[in-house]
């Protein structure tokens, strides 16, 4: 199995990692009670891919998996509750999707989320690590730029890290960039595709206007409201909500589409691209979000496209936050130079390659 950082236009960079096809996906959810949890296991329960489906909380989880159990399609479900149940849950399972954690509320930052997620999800990966090893591992948990440089410590101190097999799912991102570019373009948001890089809060968000399929022109103004809208859309949501939630529903079915798309590679389909956090090796960034094109070959090297040669304007992108327990200590973001107009990623400050 690969996953390659690939760019629109169908190049990518050399990715892999190898595991055997699975026609039929056996995947867990650790969180599945809470307000991403349940409806992702309702997606991933109404799914052809997926012939076996876990559910793990510390509250619910069995009347959860009780109600999911009636819908007549081929999943088999089944609740674990509380840590004692946790290792059967995970065993033998293909992917562990894990959107468990506290929500978001008015007036908070996905930083603020650190202190307690960041606990929730050394646990949970630490269990990972332990009973399903060769699994694939999508984080959810917020906040993402935190949480999956956590998960990647956690498994090296296990001995069993895999980079090419953890995932921070920001596919959401994707989403709302294609959902509104379509509005204001009055296309078939299905159709668009705007890549998203970078990380998966506030001004680290960058979504690739200029590289949207189909292509798209907006002025300026309009530009920098629209790519302002993507960065805060989790806000926008939490606002909305007025106290009683975030982006629950958009979030699990973004969860469900990664997961799906996972799936597709697994079992051999080509051509499978989705934006995800992860190790990056092509940026002075530790992790970064780009492009990940799934599958079975392993493809040349590429770069993504650039569509200006304006070198004039840059920006600073500065750590954004760094982990504060020592066990996990990582600068997430560190500092890069990135154009404007494209996003193009300078490495190290230079200009040659844009």
């Amino acid at each position: 199995m690969l996953s390659a950082l690939a760019r629109p236009a169908g190049a990518a960079f050399r990715r892999s990692f190898s595991t055997s096809a699975q026609n039929n996906a056996k995947v867990a959810v650790l969180g599945a009670s809470g307000g991403i949890g349940q409806p992702l296991s309702l997606l991933l329960k109404n799914s052809p891919l997926v012939s076996r489906l876990t559910l793990y909380d510390i509250a619910h989880t069995p009347g959860v998996a009780a109600d999911l159990s009636h819908i007549e399609t081929r999943a088999t479900v089944k609740g674990y509750l509380g840590p004692e149940q946790l290792p059967d849950c995970l065993k033998g399972c293909d992917l562990v999707v894990i959107p468990a954690g506290v929500p978001r509320k008015p007036g908070m930052t996905r930083d603020d989320l650190f202190n307690t997620n960041a606990t929730i999800v050394a646990t949970l990966t630490a269990a990972c690590a332990q009973h399903c090893p060769e699994a694939m591992i999508c984080i959810i948990a917020n906040p993402v730029n935190s949480t999956i440089p956590i998960t990647s410590e956690v498994f090296k101190k296990h001995g069993v890290y895999n980079p090419n097999k953890i995932f921070g799912v920001t596919t959401l991102d994707v989403v709302r960039a294609n959902a509104f570019v379509a509005e204001l373009k009055s296309l078939d948001p299905a159709r668009v595709n705007v890549p998203v890089i970078g990380g998966h809060a506030g001004k680290t968000i960058i979504p690739l206007i200029s590289q949207c399929t189909p292509k798209v022109d907006f002025p300026q103004d309009q530009l920098t409201a629209l790519t302002g809208r993507i960065q805060e859309a989790g806000t926008e949501v939490v606002k909305a909500k007025a106290g009683a939630g975030s982006a629950t529903l958009s979030m699990a079915y973004a969860g469900a589409r990664f997961v799906f798309s996972l799936v597709d590679a697994i079992n051999g389909k080509e051509g499978v691209v989705e934006c995800s956090f992860v190790k990056s090796q092509e940026t002075d960034c530790p992790y970064f979000s780009t492009p990940l094109l799934l599958g079975v070959r392993i493809l040349e090297a590429g770069s993504l496209d650039c569509r200006t040669s304006n070198l004039s304007k840059t920006r600073e992108l500065c750590p954004v936050w760094s982990l504060h327990n020592s066990e996990f200590l990582c600068a997430v973001i560190a500092p890069h130079r990135i154009c404007l107009v494209c996003a193009w990623v300078f490495e190290g400050g230079g200009t040659s390659q844009h």
